[in-house]
Order: C-alpha cells, then sequence, then structure tokens
C-alpha cells in the first residue's frame, strides 16, 4: 500500500535513511492520510538518537528532547522526529517516569494508544501495521493498543481521547476499550483542565457531537462534567420537549453549525434546569430563571476547564438572553444591545438549533419567529437604528454641558434617552433629546 507524503518528510525520512537509520512517517498523519482527510501535521519516528538527528539536518529545534523529539525546521515548517522509544511507569498518569530509547519500531509502535495511531510507513519499507489498524480503519473502530487498560494507566486522558476519535472519525469504540474506559473513567480527576478542555472542544467542533452521550454512557462526564449527568436524568414534562434536559442537548448540539462558540453554548445553555425544575399541580415541568442562573453557572464551569475570559463572557451572554422572545422591533433592539451586535448571529444560529432540539409541537411556528428576527437584525444593521449607548446622538460631555453632574446621574439620563429612542428611532436626534432634558421630561 503506498501514500504521498509530501516533499519535506519524503526528504527527512531519506536523509535520515542515507545517514544508515530508519525512519517512518507515523501515527496520526498515516491514519488521516489513508482516510482522505488533510493531515494537521507530519510526526516521523526514528531509529536515530535526538543527538544524531540534530548532525542530519541544519537546523533543528529542541522541543521535546528528553523523551527524544527534536523538531526539524524546513521551509519555515515544523516536522517532529522523535526516536524510538520504551516508557517506563506513568505514576502521574500523564508522564512515563522515565524514557529509554530503542533500536525497534515494534517496541516504539507498542506503546502507542489506539491501532489506528501505531501504523508507520515509508516508502522503501511500506506500511508497517503491526496491530490491525488498516482493519480498524475499514471498520470503522477506535481500538487500543495491546491491553486498554494498561494503555489507559499510561496516560488517562486515552480514555477521553477514545471517544474524541470516534466523534472526529464516525466509528465505534471497540468492546473490550469501551469496558476498560468505563472502569478506569475515574482516573480523569487527575488530568489537567487544560487537557480536558482540549479534548472537549476537539469533541464539540466533530462532525459527530452526540457522541458526549457515550461520554455520559461511559462516566466520563461524572469525571470531568458532573453536571451533566443531572441534565440527562432532569425530564421535561412539557408541551414543547420530548426529551429530557440531556438529550435535548444533545439535539441542539447535532442542529447547530460547527462554530467553537454556538458549539460550547449549546452544551451548557439548560445546565441550570435541574436545580430551578419547577412541577405545576397539573404535572406540568417549567424552569423558571434557568437562563440567568444557568448563564453564571455555566461561566463556572468554563473557568473550572480554564477556557478563556472572552469565550466565557460571549458563552455566558447568549446563555442568559437564549430563550429572549422579543415580539417588537424595539424589544429586538433591546435585546440587541444585550447581546451585542457581534454575537447576535450566534445567537440566531443557535436559536435555530435549539427549536429543532424540542418537540415538533409549533416548530414551524417558532422558526419562522427566528427568521423574524433575522431579517428584522439585518434591517436594523443596514438602516442604522440606534440600540446602543455608542449610537446614541448626545454624549455624557453633551449633558455636562447642559448642566447635568458627572456620575451616575449621567449614565442614568443616557439610559432613560436610550429607552425613549429605541421605541422611537426618529427621536434620535442631538437637539431633540437635548430638549427632552431641558424640558425634564426623564
Amino acid at each position: 500500500m503506498k501514500i504521498k507524503l509530501p516533499d519535506n518528510v519524503r526528504f527527512i525520512i531519506n536523509e535520515l535513511e542515507r545517514q544508515g537509520y530508519e525512519a517512518y512517517a507515523v501515527g496520526g498523519c498515516v491514519r488521516d492520510t489513508l482516510l482522505g482527510r488533510e493531515p494537521g501535521d507530519w510526526d516521523i519516528t526514528t531509529s536515530a538518537k535526538p543527538e544524531e538527528v540534530k548532525t542530519v539536518f541544519k537546523k533543528t529545534v529542541d522541543t521535546g528532547i528528553e523523551h527524544g523529539t527534536v523538531t526539524v525546521i524546513m521551509d519555515g515548517t515544523g516536522y517532529e522526529v522523535t526516536t524510538y522509544r520504551i516508557d517506563g511507569k506513568y505514576s502521574d498518569g500523564r508522564h512515563p517516569d522515565k524514557v529509554e530509547f530503542t533500536p525497534s519500531l515494534t517496541e516504539d509502535l507498542k506503546r502507542r494508544d489506539f491501532t489506528i495511531n501505531a501504523m508507520a510507513y515509508n516508502e522503501s519499507t511500506g506500511m508497517v501495521d503491526l496491530f490491525g489498524g488498516l482493519e480498524d480503519l475499514k471498520k470503522g473502530i477506535i481500538r487500543c493498543v495491546g491491553n486498554p487498560k494498561e494503555r489507559f494507566n499510561e496516560d488517562a486522558l486515552r480514555i477521553f481521547r477514545a471517544v474524541r476519535f470516534s466523534a472526529q472519525l464516525g466509528f465505534d469504540i471497540e468492546e473490550g476499550t469501551k469496558q476498560a474506559i468505563k472502569e478506569l473513567a475515574e482516573s480523569l480527576t487527575i488530568i489537567s483542565a487544560e487537557r480536558i478542555q482540549t479534548e472537549l472542544v476537539k469533541l464539540l467542533m466533530s462532525d459527530h457531537p452526540g457522541k458526549i452521550r457515550d461520554c455520559y454512557e461511559l462516566s466520563i462526564t461524572t469525571a470531568i462534567l458532573p453536571e451533566f449527568d443531572l441534565m440527562m436524568a432532569t425530564s421535561q414534562n412539557t408541551i414543547h420537549h420530548r426529551y429530557t434536559v440531556g438529550e435535548h442537548t444533545i439535539k441542539v448540539l447535532e442542529n447547530v453549525p460547527a462554530e467553537r462558540i454556538v458549539r460550547i453554548t449549546a452544551l451548557l445553555h439548560d445546565v441550570a434546569k435541574p436545580e430551578t425544575k419547577k412541577v405545576t399541580e397539573d404535572g406540568q415541568e417549567h424552569f423558571p430563571d434557568h437562563q440567568p442562573i444557568g448563564a453564571d453557572k455555566a461561566a463556572g464551569i468554563l473557568r473550572r476547564l480554564k477556557f478563556d475570559n472572552d469565550s466565557i463572557n460571549k458563552v455566558k451572554t447568549l446563555i442568559r438572553w437564549h430563550d429572549a422572545r422579543p415580539e417588537t422591533l424595539a424589544g429586538l433592539r433591546r435585546l440587541l444591545n444585550n447581546v451585542g451586535e457581534e454575537l447576535f448571529p450566534t445567537l440566531i444560529s443557535f436559536k435555530y438549533g435549539d427549536i429543532m432540539g424540542q418537540s415538533e409541537y409549533k416548530r414551524e411556528e417558532k422558526l419562522a419567529v427566528v427568521d423574524g428576527y433575522k431579517a428584522s437584525f439585518e434591517q436594523i444593521i443596514s438602516e442604522r437604528q440606534c440600540f446602543s449607548l455608542k449610537q446614541l446622538a448626545v454624549t455624557g460631555n453633551d449633558l455636562i454641558a447642559e448642566g447635568i453632574p458627572a456620575g451616575a446621574e449621567i449614565g442614568r439620563c443616557l439610559k432613560n434617552l436610550l429607552d425613549l429612542v429605541t421605541e422611537d428611532q426618529s427621536l434620535n436626534d442631538k437637539e431633540t433629546l437635548l430638549s427632552i432634558v431641558r424640558d425634564g421630561k426623564l
């Protein structure tokens, strides 16, 4: 079996072989090429030791030399070249206590996580597939190399990575691997929040974000996102819903675009429903104030997972206003002021997905309402209608010039003027607004 290697990768492999060493493209780049996907990067494994690699190439960087990795720079791009190695014990569930270099490609491939990531290739030898990776690619299976418990005990993050690869590739997880995940999922609690966040975002951004259900069924969310477990167990007995909160969330994830902020919002938009649930006398279930409570709760979860402040603030805003249903153009302008012009299209995208995750009750009518929001938003922007203080025809300095004392009173007057203009755009004229101030009509 032949695959096409990029010119620089072929050059690196050929140069190492010319010096008497073995070298192969290895891991995800081989997997992705076989699947017809564009590899994100190309990794090379070699029998040459790091100091030997450095003598072969003009420009190298010691990016992980203690673990055998040297980055070779070619045409401004870095290619990681790693010496064949055997890992020692993983006392911390992440890093090997020691690394031992080996002349054996077989020993190096044995330490890798999944069969589909344990294939190596060069043009002189061809495909090296010692663990059935090609067959698992054909069958669409995620399976550990060797004993799955051993692989997961080496690095607990592999537990989550199994589901993430399953989501990205649309593969199933092999039963033995799946059973080991369920037994060892609790060990994810020792993994850093940053690494968990990376895998979670990759799963959410995949073609199959609904695989978050597998995380629940395999006890992964119990370790990394226990709030989701509560969502899966919370019913929604209302005419507008047909699923539990968690299953509704999964449906929404599957119906919103693959945009990072909207997918994170979809995951957490109803996170406060379990704690806000109320049941009326007729058995209907309602969730009062789940939006503002959920916004704060989601922000706390994202901080726990070490998300950046910009993402946290955007998701918090979207969750706070995700259920808003303005009935007038003025009401939409108020919503636009609360959400912001930049984020408003994301809110619209989310609303479509949210509706598709509900029951079919009045679905077409609800979608038509959102269509109306989108059209009105475009009208507001194209007509440069005023919906925020920065668009108001008067400023704080204008009010100070009218004798209003600086401070809280200025803020109160500006807010009241914006309220008036939000209702009646014709009032957004400097002299008109100043006359309102002068007449004491605020």
